[in-house]
């Protein structure tokens, strides 16, 4: 029994549990509708961090070490650029760069992003459907005790140190929904919130106009599985950010913060205790070992998603 698969995604957790998915159903592979609030300009060119970290996983290409950019990479642009002056805290490796170039070209073309997208992983062999969620520019800024900060001056240059105390989505409101979203979330058969962060790679994504809508709406089996585990963030500030905008860091925080989106709430074994206070908020909720330890673990892990469908908890 082949079934549609939406990811809801951004970040490593995002791109490896897609990976999965394409692992589990070689034959039909999932649809990634991907956060664009990370997009940034360096060196004149249009980076796209989450779709690129999710392009390149599928593709079989990413540094696992890191879990971004491509393996076995060279900086020799990276370096000349500093030699002539430019400010180069933001990584960009020579092969990584012909992504860029290739993109920024054809968005001057007037090409649409997601068009741009779908050839760029055409290119590289993915067979994942892969969705920027909006063709329009969406920024995220982060309120800092610092002042506000673009996103990857926060993260990147400033390695995630500062308090969050609050995002904007800058363009929210004028953004739509890119071709293909709307009906990837209102017709799959399952529809899955990655373990990405939920304030930096997620609600980007949900606070698209039309797309939360969306998703409360669906009758598609909704999962979401936990980036916080035993108390920590698999990686990146998740915990941070739950701390300081006032959440309990657990993935009972999180689960409240899914608790009108998602049916099933998927958390790690570590949190076993947690189960029943998620079952009060009203979801099925699913103890296993989240961690996905390589192309063998992501597979598990979406195999056992796969199975909510075949066999509703």
């Amino acid at each position: 029994m082949s079934i549609s698969v939406t990811v809801l995604a951004g970040g490593v957790g995002g791109a490896r549990l897609a990976h999965g998915f394409a692992l589990a159903q070689p034959d039909d592979a999932p649809t990634c509708v991907v956060n664009v609030g990370d997009d940034t300009v360096r060196h004149g060119l249009h980076v796209s961090p989450d779709l690129d970290t999710v392009m390149y996983t599928l593709a079989g290409l990413d540094d696992e070490d890191r879990g971004w950019g491509l393996t076995g990479e060279s900086y020799a642009v990276l370096d000349q650029l500093a030699r002539l002056g430019e400010d180069t805290w933001f990584t960009l490796g020579d092969r990584d760069l012909a992504t860029h170039v290739v993109r920024t070209a054809r968005l001057r073309e007037g090409v649409p992003l997601s068009a741009v997208t779908a050839s760029l992983a055409t290119s590289l062999g993915v067979d994942a459907r892969l969705l920027p969620v909006t063709d329009d520019p969406v920024r995220t800024l982060v309120g800092t005790p610092s002042g506000t900060l673009a996103f990857q001056e926060y993260f990147v240059r400033r390695q995630h140190a500062d308090a969050v105390l609050g995002l904007t989505f800058d363009g929210i409101e004028a953004a739509r929904p890119a071709p293909g979203v709307l009906d990837a979330v209102t017709g799959a058969d399952l529809l899955v919130v990655a373990p990405s962060n939920p304030f930096l790679s997620v609600e980007p994504v949900l606070a698209v106009p039309g797309v939360r809508e969306a998703v409360r709406a669906t009758a598609a089996r909704r999962v979401a599985v936990s980036p916080i585990v035993g108390g920590r963030a698999v990686k990146g500030p998740a915990a941070q950010i739950l701390e300081t905008l006032g959440h309990d860091v657990s993935a009972l925080g999180v689960a409240r913060l899914y608790a009108d989106l998602a049916d099933v709430m998927v958390i790690d074994d570590a949190d076993a205790a947690l189960a029943a206070p998620i079952a009060e908020l009203g979801f099925d909720v699913v103890v296993t070992d989240t961690i996905m330890g390589g192309p063998a673990g992501r597979e598990r892990l979406a195999g056992e998603l796969l199975g909510l469908v075949r066999t509703p908890a």
